[in-house]
């Protein structure tokens, strides 16, 4: 049996938690524009991160396990993702399923530990989050249900200060779900053979590869949109201008990486640059609010 730090950093590596890192800067983008103005918000801010925090770390724990729970069987067929802690007998389904329970439940105490609003919306958006594993079987557009279980992020960081959702907020959660849908559409055209084989369902394997790349940069494009429209209903200065032209920038980049004939740096445009946009995005809002 293997020993309990094998099994956690199994779990860890399972639940790649290092890739939060995408969500999250938009949910603390979200925190500073909902605080900004609080007469209270430094007594009470610190407090509401914490709990974000771990709502935010627990609620992706819980939809990656239940994912390779779900998936498990699929993981095992594909060659890309045999090596995986279920497939290759590293973790019972039975213990990720325990996780999944497990790390659930953290989110809904840390809801509760918010507010009440954010305690009656926990179920759905769990819903949302382990209901992303099964679209794949019924659907091209799964990738639009990653983009939203990263999409409420921003939004449900915003009801955590504020109690309450503004509809402004409501525009980074859909520039957020694009941006995630676009990125997940690029990933997906790595095992487009695969799916039609398995007979799962991506749009990769519906209309092809180029196809797809050519819809990942219209979400990507139409992101952008969102954030300029973002940026207006929020009165950004310079700074925060320029922090929506370094996205466009980075987004560009990530795009050059790869190409429908050549998918080898496809882990550097998804995981590392992602993970930079959201950085920045996230370090010119602060900036742009601390100048204000």
């Amino acid at each position: 049996m293997p020993s309990l730090w094998a099994r956690t950093r199994t779990t860890l590596e399972m639940i790649k938690w290092e890739h939060s890192i995408f969500a999250l800067p938009f949910a603390l983008t979200a925190v500073l524009l909902a605080a900004h103005g609080l007469p209270d918000w430094r007594l009470v801010l610190p407090v509401k991160v914490a709990w974000i925090l771990v709502a935010m770390v627990a609620a992706r724990s819980a939809a990656m396990a239940f994912n390779r729970w779900a998936d498990a069987e699929l993981d095992a067929a594909n060659p890309r993702t045999s090596s995986r802690a279920i497939p290759a007998g590293l973790l019972s389904r039975e213990f990720v399923l325990g996780f999944t329970v497990l790390a659930a439940g953290v989110f809904v105490m840390a809801s509760a530990e918010l507010n009440r609003l954010t305690l009656y919306l926990s179920p759905f958006v769990l819903v949302v989050l382990l209901g992303y594993s099964y679209l794949k079987r019924i659907t091209r557009w799964s990738h639009l249900g990653l983009g939203l279980a990263l999409g409420l992020a921003p939004s449900a960081a915003w009801i955590a200060v504020r109690g309450s959702l503004d509809a402004r907020i409501l525009v980074l959660t859909a520039a957020v779900t694009l941006w995630a849908g676009g990125f997940d559409v690029l990933y997906a055209c790595q095992d487009y053979k695969h799916d039609r084989a398995a007979g799962l369902h991506s749009l990769p394997q519906a209309v092809g590869v180029r196809a797809a790349f050519w819809a990942a940069r219209g979400m990507h494009l139409a992101m952008l949109g969102l954030l300029v429209g973002f940026g207006e209903l929020f009165h950004f200065r310079t700074v925060g201008w320029l922090g929506v032209g370094a996205v466009g920038l980075l987004l560009a980049y990530e795009h050059s990486l790869v190409s429908p004939g050549d998918l080898r740096r496809l882990n550097a445009a998804f995981f590392t640059m992602n993970g930079v946009i959201a950085m920045v995005f996230l370090g010119f809002v602060a900036g742009d609010l601390w100048l204000q």
